[in-house]
């Protein structure tokens, strides 16, 4: 069954993204996922190796000489609750809010159709199951464990992202598509005391508060009006009781841009400011400041680009694909590319067509504006419409790379 043609594949990949999506796992932990991804891949007739860089699966269809194509969909979820009211909904602490259920299971059906039409390609097939692209580790896990020079070095990786445009629709784009990032862990120490007594005590809060404040002018005042930057304190930690004054708070902290200078001189912004506010409120001790987390800017090859452009014009028409501009979204994708390896990235369509008859405004951008985008809980891609859109999507874009005999 999972080499069948596209019609008769459907029903099984819709099982499997429901299945995806009702039981998701988050960053670290998606051995379920990964199991019910490898099982598909292996039955489809591909070579699978598990646990690489941690949940990674890895699996190698060989069909002659010729180059060699990665198809890289990611495995984990977001901790967060589901509001969809979905009768598939998530009933854990995660929940697919990014899409990436349907992401692995159009990146199924690619690799089954692939295998099933093996007389028209030459080359190789690498699926690749990433872990841990949430918190942008993952990527740099698989390649530290030996991915490419386990299962073959690729000439060309490919990567489709849910987004909130009609279901059926592509998008692509010819400069950044997502933005470099730098993910802070900050710690304020004070003196902790009585909150009667305050003079007492060194109020870790109130200097962290400044340091929020603070941080605003980055953006307001620091980057370029023509650059897109953003600052955003994403989580604020401090004390648990209303009379007492706590020793520390807690900062975690985001900077996003589509260019590697301004990203580098946001981020230097941020440990600079950190550390004159607790300066300034005279802190007992210097910040905590750790690099969690980073990633470059996403930049497809211009010409694998125009080439996979060229061939989702020609399967949905070029009224269904559209120009995607740099978004300060983020993604690890950017670390598989490079010495060569060239990179093709882009928008696919996921709100079907009730949903979008149904969001309020009369153009696309107000529509876009009402509706759910990735990470709010509620958040749900069609699959009736989308996960076929998204197989095909990525098929036609595998061929692209692949040599055709004459």
């Amino acid at each position: 069954m999972t080499s069948a043609p596209l019609p008769q594949l459907l029903r099984p990949l819709t099982t499997l993204y429901l299945d995806l999506h009702r039981h998701p796992e988050p960053s670290g932990a998606e051995e379920r996922t990964a199991h019910r991804f490898a099982q598909w891949l292996a039955e489809a007739g591909y070579e699978v190796t598990t646990g690489i860089g941690g949940h990674g699966v890895a699996a190698v269809l060989r069909n002659g000489d010729g180059p060699t194509v990665m198809l890289r969909a990611e495995l984990d979820a977001l901790p967060m609750r589901e509001t969809t009211g979905l009768p598939y909904a998530s009933r854990s602490e995660a929940a697919h809010a990014c899409g990436h259920d349907l992401h692995l299971a159009a990146a199924a059906g690619a690799a089954s159709l692939l295998a099933g039409s093996r007389p028209s390609w030459r080359g190789t097939v690498l699926v690749v199951g990433q872990p841990a692209e949430e918190t942008l580790t993952g990527a740099r896990a698989l390649l530290a464990d030996g991915l490419y020079e386990r299962f073959g070095r690729p000439d060309t990786v490919l990567a489709q992202h849910a987004a909130p445009l009609p279901a059926g629709m592509v998008a692509h784009g010819y400069g950044p598509m997502t933005a470099g990032s730098v993910t802070f862990r900050v710690v304020v120490h004070g003196r902790g005391g009585h909150a009667g007594a305050p003079h007492l005590a060194v109020d870790p809060v109130v200097a962290a508060a400044h340091v929020v404040t603070r941080l605003q002018t980055v953006v307001a005042r620091e980057a370029a009006p023509t650059e897109p930057v953003a600052v955003t304190v994403g989580s604020f930690r401090a004390g648990d009781r209303a009379n007492v004054i706590p020793d520390r708070a807690e900062l975690d902290i985001t900077v996003r841009a589509v260019g590697g200078t301004a990203l580098a001189a946001a981020a230097a912004a941020v440990e600079r400011v950190v550390r004159a506010e607790c300066a300034a409120a005279a802190c007992p001790r210097d910040p905590d400041i750790e690099r969690v987390s980073d990633s470059p800017v996403t930049h497809p090859d211009p010409a694998a680009t125009a080439a996979v452009r060229a061939a989702h014009v020609a399967e949905f028409g070029a009224e269904r694909v559209a120009m995607w501009p740099p978004t300060l979204a983020t993604e690890d994708f950017a670390h598989f590319g490079g010495d060569g390896i060239r990179l093709a990235y882009w928008m696919l369509g996921s709100i079907g067509p009730a949903a979008w008859a149904a969001a309020p405004g009369a153009g696309a951008a107000e529509k876009l504006a009402a509706l759910p985008a990735n990470h709010a809980p509620d958040f749900a891609p069609d699959p009736r419409t989308a996960l076929p859109a998204g197989v095909r999507a990525m098929h036609a874009a595998a061929l692209t790379g692949l040599d055709t005999p004459a």
